[in-house]
């Protein structure tokens, strides 16, 4: 009913490595050669607002990233594709052409008085693209031309609810407010008075009734089509680029989506912050996402937010291992948390090596439950309904037929308890060209899972196809997969060419015994 699920490029399922803080050519460089150093396969490396000239948008700062296009190529020869944010706000500025060309043809949202709205984001005020309109919508997305010239063949939206830092006249009154009470003594309800109204400022409820969209000649409050905004955002995106670049699949995901989106990108689950509770909450997060049709979705890996630590990241690699948007990505201010920054980097290279060897299982998952309609990860309960103790389970995950995930989501702890609604197959691995098996009966088990492994589950009767690892999705052999499971079981591969945008003419199903 709600469409066909958005199918990105296959590179789009590497591990990605992603920091708000990679200031300069240097640091992009700098990361994939630390990557190559220390064994770690990547496949993206991403951009975040630092690349732009003071934040705007379709524009580069010359200075930090004198020649994008020949990084972007140095990259790709090594397997590796730059991905850069766009936000939705577009900077107020005299000589900026999306500004210039916004106001002219009347394509930003407008204030009560019709008047283009003033809010303040990364560069200080912008406007916000009416995405609501179609033809604002197609203006805006052909303009990622600008980038798909220079190489470019991924991009993130964010900020795209929209946030909004502040708008002119609550500032205006915050301040005279603060004014006000800064005038004497502050004793501490005044302090957090005073604190609460800075606090207030961003991304305030009320700002989003004072701002308005022409939806078939009417004047609509933004209020009352929100959650639309960052869905039309990634659309204009989607359907500029399947003109601009018909022949091929992009990789678009957005922070801010709707009900339907999912045919035109996929979404990461927000800014996180780097607590064991998120890595619980991502995977409880995510049944609930296939079912609402997104199914490129996953976490940022190790946490946005917060200082993470080398066990939390290596669980939640443990985890993100599974999901088909692998990215570790962290704030501006937090603790690095590159893999080849910890003591366990050995530990860590092999747990993404052995991602690459899962994703010919992976990405066949994805597009039987594109092309299926169907979902990728489950509850138990979705498959074991008569079960009482499967409804009860919420921190284990099925994904597609054959797989079983009982990720470790607690600090201190060697293990997990673990339940099994039917016999299945134990699989512990610490390298990807080594690994046992043993055979679990149905009920409750304890299950010791070290730092340095990875331990999953295959169904009773069921196998997984599995290949060699690879340094990049490029290099990786799918013509020689080998079988992981059951003993004369078979499994149904389904693959493409892993870039043609017709996805369905590209489609072969085989077998893999």
């Amino acid at each position: 009913m709600i469409g066909k699920s958005y199918i990105p490029p296959l590179w789009a399922f590497g591990y990605g490595q992603s920091r708000w803080g990679y200031k300069s050519e240097e640091d992009i460089r700098t990361v994939a050669e630390k990557h190559k150093t220390a064994g770690i396969p990547i496949d993206s490396i991403y951009l975040d607002i630092d690349y732009m000239e003071r934040y705007k948008d379709f524009t580069v700062d010359k200075e930090r990233f004198p020649d994008l296009k020949k990084l972007t190529e140095d990259m790709k020869a090594q397997g590796i594709h730059l991905v850069p944010i766009i936000d939705a706000g577009v900077k107020i500025e005299d000589g900026y052409d999306v500004y210039e060309e916004g106001v002219n043809k009347n394509f930003f949202c407008k204030n009560a008085e019709n008047e283009d709205f003033v809010g303040a984001v990364w560069p200080g005020k912008v406007h916000f693209p009416d995405f609501i309109n179609p033809e604002a919508r197609k203006w805006f997305g052909h303009k990622y031309a600008v980038l798909t010239e220079l190489g470019i063949d991924g991009f993130w939206n964010d900020m795209n609810e929209p946030a909004i830092f502040y708008t002119e006249d609550r500032l205006a009154d915050t301040c005279a407010a603060i004014e006000k009470l800064t005038s004497g003594n502050m004793g501490i309800n005044e302090y957090f008075t005073f604190t609460g109204m800075v606090a207030g400022l961003n991304g305030n409820i009320g700002d989003y009734d004072k701002f308005y969209h022409s939806v078939d000649g009417k004047m609509i409050k933004h209020s009352e089509i929100h959650n639309l905004y960052g869905m039309n955002m990634t659309r204009s995106a989607f359907e500029a680029l399947q003109e601009i670049s018909p022949e091929k699949r992009t990789l678009f995901f957005s922070r801010a989506s709707y009900i339907g989106a999912h045919r035109y990108g996929g979404i990461w689950q927000g800014d996180n912050k780097s607590w064991w509770s998120h890595l619980l909450q991502s995977m409880q997060q995510l049944p609930a996402l296939n079912m609402a049709g997104f199914l490129f979705v996953g976490s940022d890996t190790g946490g946005f937010g917060a200082d993470t630590t080398e066990d939390l990241m290596l669980r939640w690699l443990q985890y993100s291992i599974f999901t088909p948007l692998f990215r570790n990505h962290s704030a501006n201010g937090t603790r690095c948390q590159e893999l080849y920054l910890f003591d366990k980097v050995d530990t860590a290279a092999e747990l993404i090596r052995i991602r690459y060897s899962l994703i010919p299982y992976l990405y066949s998952e994805f597009l039987k439950a594109a092309h299926n309609d169907d979902m990728m990860f489950k509850p138990l309960a979705f498959d074991f309904p008569e079960d009482n103790m499967a409804k009860q389970v919420d921190d284990q995950l099925l994904i597609g037929n054959e797989i079983m995930i009982t990720p470790v989501y607690k600090q201190n702890t060697l293990g997990r308890y673990v339940y099994l609604p039917e016999e299945m197959m134990l699989v512990r691995m610490k390298t990807s060209s080594s690994f046992t098996t043993s055979i679990l009966p149905k009920g409750h088990h304890y299950v010791d899972i070290a730092l340095d492994e990875l331990v999953f589950f295959i169904r009773s009767g069921k196998a997984i196809p599995f290949a060699k690892t690879a340094d990049n999705t490029e290099m990786l052999d799918t013509s020689a997969l080998e079988s992981i499971g059951y003993e004369d079981s078979s499994y149904e591969l389904y693959s493409d060419d892993g870039y043609s945008s017709d996805v369905t003419g590209c489609l072969n199903i085989s077998t893999i015994e």
